[in-house]
């Protein structure tokens, strides 16, 4: 089993390289094999990495959650998965080269640098600590697609009031579109929060006797959650669109990621897992 994962984890990246290439020569040159290809290509990297994480689970004993280039790893799945849930619901193909390359750079990080390890304390052994936070992750990626669309919406939009009609604007999908997208994450973010959550509040003041209510991460990520909850409230009640809700999907990702660095590594507590 060591050396399946050993090969599947140099595999990983020339796999994504392979995709976002795909994704890539599809939207710039308009390649028809490309077009054809990246999809199924897309779907084989999703099973081979889904793979290679649940090998590393069985192979040592715990969730791939307990070194920073493991959660890299498992971020890198996080994004493509969401991606492809995105696109499938969306029916739009277009914009898989923006998002698969920030799956391959935090592969390749993880990949160059990952270690195994073996002793973990018992706590990092819980399944439903890799339920919380795989579902925190997923939530977090899909926040992060939708900011990324939220500024390919941005990006057409200006290019539209300068009347510039070049590759971006033939080939990204019109402004209604991509708000749409941009919105469906978000949607897929705010349950996925809602899950780590629940489960977070139930698991954690039994797991760790030095929880509290007034951990800044935890704070941050309710914050974040709030955020999201009057965004999409105000959407289905006030009409809120275009550029507002954009907006609301940049600002939410860029609190989302001083929480997830700055907030984590320097004033979060019990709540680090590594």
């Amino acid at each position: 089993m060591k050396f399946l994962i050993d090969l599947l984890n140099i595999l990983l990246p020339i796999l994504y390289i392979g995709v976002v290439y795909a994704y890539g020569k599809s939207f710039f040159k308009l390649s028809k094999p490309a077009e054809t290809l990246k999809t199924p290509l897309l779907f084989v990297l999703i099973i081979v990495h889904f793979i290679y994480l649940i090998l590393r689970t069985v192979a040592f004993a715990h969730s791939p959650i307990t070194t920073i280039f493991e959660i890299f790893s498992t971020v890198a799945f996080s994004v493509t998965l969401a991606y492809a849930y995105i696109q499938v619901k969306t029916k739009v193909r277009s914009t898989g080269f923006f998002i698969l390359i920030v799956g391959f750079f935090f592969q390749l990080f993880s990949s160059l640098f990952i270690k195994d390890l073996l002793n973990v304390p018992d706590v990092l052994r819980s399944n439903l600590l890799g339920f919380h936070v795989v579902s925190a992750l997923l939530g977090f990626s899909a926040i992060t697609i939708s900011a990324i669309y939220g500024m390919l919406y941005l990006m057409l939009y200006h290019d539209i009031k300068s009347n510039r009609f070049g590759i971006v604007y033939q080939r990204l999908p019109n402004l209604e579109i991509l708000e749409k997208m941009s919105l469906t994450a978000t949607k897929l973010g705010f349950v996925l929060l809602t899950v780590a959550i629940v489960v977070g509040l139930v698991w954690l003041p039994k797991a760790f006797e030095t929880f509290s209510y007034a951990d800044p991460k935890l704070i941050g990520t309710v914050f974040i959650w709030v955020l999201y909850a009057t965004g999409l409230a105000a959407n289905k009640i006030a009409r809120w669109q275009g550029k507002r809700i954009v907006w609301l999907s940049i600002l939410g990702f860029i609190v989302s990621f001083f929480s997830m660095t700055i907030v984590n590594m320097f004033f979060s507590g019990f709540h680090k897992f590594y």
